[in-house]
């Protein structure tokens, strides 16, 4: 790594986020002892971090933490000095989850919809747990009856029409694809557990994100003629959805914490075929294998749909574009709000 001039002095350190090392979370005392007597660690070190000291900045090996600088990489002034890869030891799927929602667990929130992703974490963080949807929806049914059958302290968001329209106005502000109703729907969603978090002083939530994309859950999967290539595909493209996660986050000071994408898990699920990732018409099963080992099965076995159709906010949206005029239309209804945003 790059010289160690200026580290034994070292000015106020700024660290978003969390560093481990070896498996080990480490305070940030214990990061400024590492960049002050031995630097070139801090390249094989995990987290979800933006760290700032001196004149240089490092930021996590998946780019979790939103930060200027590309993904695993750390810069010196303007030039890149060191790239980050960590190394954990190899271990079991089950291993790499329990130890990457350990890591994650002693501060936070869990956003729960009692699919098999937000429950498994859930089990194992034992965190408060948030779930959003409008009263009677699907989201909100069987998350209140997972939380019960796994003993969960569980609070429920039920947003009216117009806080679901005033979250639109901020969300297109910020989201890289604001006039995609899929992507507008999810973001909304999203920012009413990061007002929650807000409200009651969590700064990090524990969410599922990448587990499809790992594990095989889209259900357009079920057909596909070529599955370790379209799994790799949505892979890669998964950055842009934690663009927009982590934008619609910081609208509240938060941020997302992803626990399916440590390196642990990333490299556990990977080395699984793809043709075992999704097996006899099941969607995501080694997920649902291992999770059967700390979840009650029929959590784990259930299907569920995505977060913006449970929750009802898609409903919402599409009630909403009608009323303003737009009555096949929620791309131009999002159109609109955007280009007023964008003129105010």
């Amino acid at each position: 790594m790059a010289t160690t001039a200026g580290l034994q002095n070292m000015p106020t350190m700024n660290l978003k986020g969390w560093i481990e090392r070896d498996g080990r979370r480490l305070s940030p005392t214990g990061v400024e002892r590492m960049l002050r007597e031995e630097p070139e660690a801090l390249s094989r070190c995990g987290g979800e971090f933006l760290l700032e000291w001196d004149d240089s900045i490092a930021r996590d090996a998946f780019g979790i933490m939103p930060g200027p600088i590309p993904p695993g990489t750390i810069y010196s002034g303007e030039h890149e000095i060191a790239r980050i890869t960590p190394d954990p030891a190899p271990c079991t799927l089950d291993e790499a989850i329990v130890a990457a929602v350990r890591l994650r667990s002693n501060e936070g929130v869990v956003a729960f919809s009692g699919g098999v992703d937000s429950a498994l974490i859930a089990a194992l963080a034992g965190l408060p747990c948030v779930a959003v949807g409008l009263r009677g929806s699907h989201d909100v049914v069987w998350a209140e009856k997972a939380a019960g059958m796994m003993g969960l302290d569980l609070e429920i968001v039920i947003p009216t029409e117009e806080e679901v329209a005033e979250a639109l106005t901020r969300i297109v502000r910020v989201i890289p694809d604001p006039e995609n109703p899929v992507e507008a729907s999810i973001a909304t969603t999203l920012s009413f557990v990061a007002a929650w978090a807000e409200e009651h002083g969590h700064t990090r939530i524990l969410g599922g994100q990448g587990a499809d994309e790992l594990f095989g859950g889209y259900a357009r999967y079920l057909s596909s003629t070529d599955l370790a290539a379209e799994l790799e595909r949505d892979f890669a493209d998964h950055d842009r959805q934690r663009t927009r996660d982590q934008a619609v986050a910081a609208l509240h000071g938060r941020y997302f914490s992803m626990p399916y994408l440590d390196i642990r898990v990333v490299r556990a699920a990977r080395s699984i075929p793809a043709a075992d990732r999704v097996r006899g018409g099941v969607r995501k099963y080694p997920l649902r294998e291992v999770a059967e080992r700390h979840i009650p099965a029929e959590i784990a076995r259930a299907e569920k749909k995505a977060m913006q159709y449970g929750s009802g906010i898609w409903r919402t949206i599409q009630r909403l574009a009608r009323n303003n005029g737009y009555k096949k239309s929620v791309q131009g209804y999002l159109m609109e709000i955007s280009r007023a945003e964008h003129d105010n």
